[in-house]
């Protein structure tokens, strides 16, 4: 077989199949019952078959023993009445009595006959051999005339092939001693081919082939009814589960009877309408909370605004104060910035989680984005002593996007790196190939413990919760900034390890009807160039 055979095979027939097996459970159970019936099938049928071959073989070998040893008292007989003295009577004698008594008549003998003079024999005439058939003395087994041999006085019988028009065919041999007067001893030997046993057992393999695939199928078919009527509900309460997932919560399923498939399916339904009524509460309770963080923050404005204006005019104359009053006015005018910005970003949050963030689309060389950011956050690097570097390729990583949603998320990500770069380099690559665009963002400062990759996002979140959050952002420009990648159908992910740093990838596609499938950039530092 070719590989281009083999490779059609696997598409159009294996694949298939265990697609068809890993999904229906219907199919595993019938499949599953067949070759089990199969298995059970067949080891009875050999059990019988074998049962019924030794019972049809030592039935042949009890009437052959019966049947040769009346036949060789008879002749026997025959030989102690013959009045022959003459080598030429006593053949006559010996032929008449092969057509009379030893050798059956018809075309399709039922037993051959065999009579040879013993080789210890050594007085007397010398009787020719007696041959019937197809069967020879030469045909006898060794171990059969040499058990003859050795006990004269009793019956010798043993299983044999004998070769019939070109097959070889089991028989059974039954070897006993006469006496022909004036000749001496004579090995007398009786073949019983097993024809008809063999043509029985033949049939009866085929009839139990037959009846045991006729079997199995109808055991696959009450197993395929079967389960049908177990399988029908349980994909009933998938889809109906399916449609529920998907936000349909009025979905129930049909219950009918008292039986435990109709207890499934009124327990499922209950299940729905609990989980519809929380959900329902938990919409309600979510809309009331987005109301009041978003209500709050825009009635904090106007006290905040003259909260501004009055800080301002204190910051402004600082210098007029006693040093404790002056560093006073300085850390209440940067808490209040502080303050700003956490009001800032809650509004951005109630955006997203009310549904109410929009893009604005516009094809953006980030390139330049990204050079902006890294200028405008120079003065914090410089403070921080950290080194920013661009790697960025020769030719323009154009993509459509949200510049002003895009822009917040690259100055989150490197401003998160030069307050966590404890002053050492930060690189930032950027990428674009095969329908996707990406930046990383790398530090060489703390970086992530294990499992803390993914909480980075969460909002609030703080990788040592026992530090007060007196210093950093407001804990929430890492969330908005996945919530801006999500709404551009890009990833935005993060890799750390302790003491080596941490990076932080954001990828999006370049066109926003082409889905991402992968990324330009590694996130794990082995291999970016």
């Amino acid at each position: 077989m070719t590989s281009a055979w083999r490779r059609a095979l696997l598409a159009k027939v294996v694949r298939p199949a265990l697609r068809q097996w890993r999904r229906s459970l219907q199919t595993r159970i019938v499949t599953s019952t067949a070759l089990l019936g199969l298995i059970v099938v067949g080891l009875l049928g050999t059990y019988l078959y074998q049962q019924i071959g030794n019972g049809l073989e030592r039935d042949r070998i009890e009437a052959a023993k019966y049947e040769s040893q009346n036949l060789v008292t008879n002749v026997q007989a025959q030989w102690e009445d013959s009045k022959a003295t003459s080598l030429d009577d006593l053949n006559i004698v010996a032929r008449d009595l092969l057509n009379q008594y030893l050798a059956p008549p018809g075309p399709d003998p039922s037993r051959y006959v065999v009579m040879t003079r013993m080789p210890a024999s050594a007085k007397g005439l010398v009787v020719a051999d007696l041959e019937s058939g197809v069967v020879r003395v030469g045909d006898i087994p060794a171990k059969l005339r040499a058990a003859v041999a050795a006990d004269p006085a009793r019956q010798q019988i043993t299983i044999t092939e004998i070769e019939i028009d070109d097959a070889a065919v089991p028989a059974v041999a039954v070897g006993s001693v006469i006496q022909i007067p004036n000749a001496g001893p004579y090995e007398l030997y009786l073949v019983y081919p097993l024809q008809r046993e063999q043509a029985t057992m033949v049939l009866i393999g085929n009839s139990l082939l037959v009846g045991g695939l006729i079997l199995t199928l109808l055991v696959a078919a009450i197993a395929w009814v079967v389960t049908r009527q177990v399988v029908t509900p349980v994909r009933l309460a998938a889809e109906v589960s399916q449609r529920l997932a998907s936000g349909q919560l009025d979905e129930r399923m049909t219950s009918t009877g008292t039986d435990d498939l109709a207890l499934l399916g009124t327990s499922f339904n209950a299940m729905a309408e609990s989980l519809q009524t929380q959900i329902r509460q938990l919409e309600s309770l979510s809309a009331v909370q987005q109301r009041f963080v978003s209500d709050v923050s825009h009635e904090l404005r106007t006290p905040l605004t003259t909260i501004r204006m009055a800080v301002d005019l204190i910051h402004g104359a600082r210098e007029d104060f006693e040093p404790p009053v002056a560093r006073s006015a300085e850390l209440l005018r940067d808490q209040l910035d502080r303050f700003e910005d956490l009001l800032a970003d809650l509004l951005e949050i109630s955006r997203f989680d009310a549904g109410a963030a929009a893009l604005h689309l516009e094809s953006v060389d980030l390139r330049q984005t990204v050079t902006g950011v890294v200028e405008g956050s120079a003065p914090l690097a410089q403070r921080r002593g950290s080194v920013v570097t661009i790697h960025s390729p020769s030719r323009p990583a154009e993509a459509e996007i949200d510049e002003r949603r895009v822009e917040r998320i690259i100055r989150n990500l490197v401003v998160n790196a030069i307050e966590h770069g404890e002053g050492r380099p930060i690189d930032i690559w950027i990428r674009s190939a095969d329908g996707a665009v990406a930046v990383l963002v790398e530090d060489h400062g703390v970086g992530l413990a294990p499992g803390e990759a993914g909480l980075v996002f969460t909002r609030f979140w703080r990788a040592d919760p026992a530090r007060a959050r007196t210093t950093g952002g407001t804990g929430l420009g890492l969330a908005i900034a996945l919530e801006d990648a999500r709404l551009h159908e890009g990833w935005l992910q993060a890799w750390g390890q302790p003491g080596v740093g941490s990076r932080f990838r954001l990828t999006l596609p370049t066109q926003q009807s082409t889905p991402l499938t992968a990324s330009p950039l590694p996130l794990a530092p082995e291999a970016v160039s």
